[in-house]
């Protein structure tokens, strides 16, 4: 049966309007975005499926599109829907973290990079940018690959910072292999772009691993 067939009130869109996005689970939350399902399966049945086919929602927004793919019903144009949303809310965390003090919001930092990082097949080392108030001035991802002092060139860093007028910065990188934990080299890399940038009075307030759903702080275990 079409969703248009379903009463009213079952309706995912039309419960969304009167009872708010919260009373609606995650297949119906996917089926508002698909709109559309296939013969034999509605939207939210589709939704189910893809859940239920990557495991979760945070897999089935990252698989590639060759994987989406594979579903039937699903292909370039619904992807592109996906991480259309995907981009948004990751748009609406760097604009709440321009608008006030990151190091008082650190739960939205980590939301942040997660959302930044999380998909990048090799290590992609980022930073964002602080006012004198803590303020995102800017988010740039600078380097890829293997992340080694000599990969990472604290020249690079440092003029960055110079450019926009940072007070301070944090770092960030990911770990594709899903351990968050810091390595020998990521210790090493941080201290040496703590003596880089306080050259010039910039401060390095933490440095992030992120890797699968977690995000490792460096200042808060201590390590900066």
């Amino acid at each position: 049966m079409r969703i248009s067939d379903w009463p009213m009130a079952s309706r995912p869109r039309e419960r969304l309007l009167s009872s708010g996005p919260r009373s609606l689970s995650d297949a119906d939350l996917l089926a508002v975005f698909l709109r559309t399902g296939i013969a034999g399966k509605s939207a939210v049945d589709m939704g189910r499926e893809l859940i239920a086919r990557f495991g979760s929602l945070r897999n089935l927004f990252n698989a590639p599109l060759q994987d989406l793919s594979g579903v039937a019903g699903m292909g370039p144009a619904k992807y592109a829907i996906l991480q259309a949303a995907l981009e948004l809310g990751r748009r609406m965390h760097e604009e709440d973290l321009s608008q006030g003090d990151v190091l008082q919001s650190p739960d939205c930092v980590r939301d942040f990079l997660r959302t930044s990082l999380r998909q990048a097949e090799h290590e992609t080392f980022a930073v964002l940018f602080l006012d004198v108030r803590n303020r995102l001035l800017g988010y740039e991802e600078m380097f890829r690959g293997t992340l080694t002092q000599a990969s990472v060139y604290p020249r690079e860093v440092v003029k960055a910072a110079l450019a926009r007028n940072a007070a301070g910065v944090i770092l960030a990188h990911n770990h594709p292999s899903g351990d968050a934990n810091p390595s020998t080299a990521d210790l090493a890399l941080t201290k040496t772009l703590q003596k880089a940038l306080q050259l010039v009075d910039v401060k390095v307030h933490d440095h992030f691993i992120v890797a699968g759903n977690g995000a490792y702080s460096f200042s808060e275990h201590g390590d900066l």
